[in-house]
């Protein structure tokens, strides 16, 4: 039987509440379906570096790392030697141990690195002596996976001009879940749109939908909006932002989990309606996966990694960052909405799936014999 190693150097988080937390559980998960599948042996490694070290040791003298097929790695937003609690780490050469391993094996490893928000001074948070010791951090990181890395993988092949990695590049976004038909064919109007996400930000675009909302109601009551946020965020809103939502009589709701599944059902579209800027044009938000998941299609702006996706499989309506783009995007989506939902339940699980994207790893570290 074949052997695959997927090696996660941090804890797998208990409560994946995030997307950088969800997508390890995903892609193990995934793993595991697909090597039942294959008849393939899954082989995980995780933990702080303590437990990493100890896993290693005890699979290398068992002989289960022997004469792997290949190896799959993610990293998180912070370099891989501070990922152990308090960034402190207990065996900070474990890392280098058990690639060097790999690299003498001659086993194909593939990293899907997370993220370079660390290049944007309007993003990364630290200044002065911090900063530039992170940075410096940061960029021998990118050296070490030059080193032992075949292949890495990324959310889009957008953000590869940002990678400084000397390896093959391509993309591997989130994948997507099957959770069932949930978009409402027979809906009349007037048509449910969702916003899921950050409301204490103008970047997010919320205001700009607004207005766009407004503009498409002008002459009759086409779209009822409903907004799902963090209460803290509602809560500490300007009264003028508080008052204008409210004007528009948008539904505003605090819930995740099974409750957000529930409400997906009930609506027509979601927006991902996102100021267009240079980190956002390669950056894919785990909402567009999930709105098409549940079967909704979805109005965004054009945001290049985000409209790549979407256009890919006729999965939505794209405008650019403005009222009467979105307007008319919106106008597109009341329109084209049935169309749009089939094209989604058609192909979006089955190229898109977490199983799909194990699939490319497969295929990209292990290239096919014609």
């Amino acid at each position: 039987m074949k052997k695959v190693l997927v090696y996660y150097p941090f804890q797998l988080a208990e409560n994946a509440n995030s997307g950088s937390k969800v997508r390890p559980h995903e892609m193990l998960k995934a793993f595991k379906q697909w090597g039942e599948k294959e008849q393939v042996e899954i082989i995980c490694i995780h933990g702080n570096t303590v437990e990493r070290e100890k896993q290693f040791k005890q699979l290398s003298q068992q002989g289960v790392l022997e004469d792997l097929w290949f190896c799959y790695m993610e990293n998180q937003t912070i370099p891989l030697w501070l990922t152990d609690p308090g960034h402190k780490p207990a065996r900070p050469l474990v890392d280098r141990e058990i690639l060097s391993f790999l690299k003498r094996k001659k086993v194909p490893v593939g990293i899907f690195y997370r993220d370079v928000y660390w290049k944007f001074d309007e993003l990364y948070p630290l200044k002065g002596i911090k900063k530039f010791i992170m940075k410096s951090i940061y960029r021998f990181e990118e050296k070490f996976y030059e080193k032992y890395m075949d292949t890495i993988f990324l959310p889009s092949n957008e953000m590869g001009a940002y990678v400084d990695i000397n390896r093959p590049m391509t993309e591997l976004p989130p994948g997507g879940k099957n959770t069932g038909e949930y978009h409402n064919y027979d809906s009349k109007k007037p048509y449910q749109g969702l916003y899921v996400g950050g409301i204490n930000n103008e970047d997010y675009g919320l205001y700009l939908l607004l207005d766009a909302i407004e503009k498409v109601n002008k002459s009759e009551q086409l779209c009822n909006l409903t907004v799902v946020c963090r209460e803290d965020e509602y809560q500490s809103l300007p009264q003028d932002k508080r008052s204008r939502i409210e004007q528009l009589k948008v539904t505003v709701k605090h819930i995740s989990g099974a409750k957000l599944d529930d409400l997906y059902k009930e609506m027509d579209f979601a927006f991902i309606p996102r100021y267009r800027n240079e980190y956002y044009d390669f950056s894919v938000p785990v909402k567009l996966v999930e709105y098409l998941s549940a079967g909704l299609p979805i109005v965004a702006t054009d945001c290049t990694s985000q409209k790549h996706f979407i256009e890919s499989g006729q999965y939505g309506a794209i405008c650019k960052d403005e009222k009467e783009s979105m307007a008319e995007a919106i106008n597109n989506m009341i329109a084209n909405k049935e169309q749009y939902a089939k094209n989604i339940k058609e192909t979006f699980m089955a190229k898109h799936s977490w199983l799909a994207r194990v699939e490319k790893v497969k295929n990209t570290l292990i290239k096919e014999v014609l």
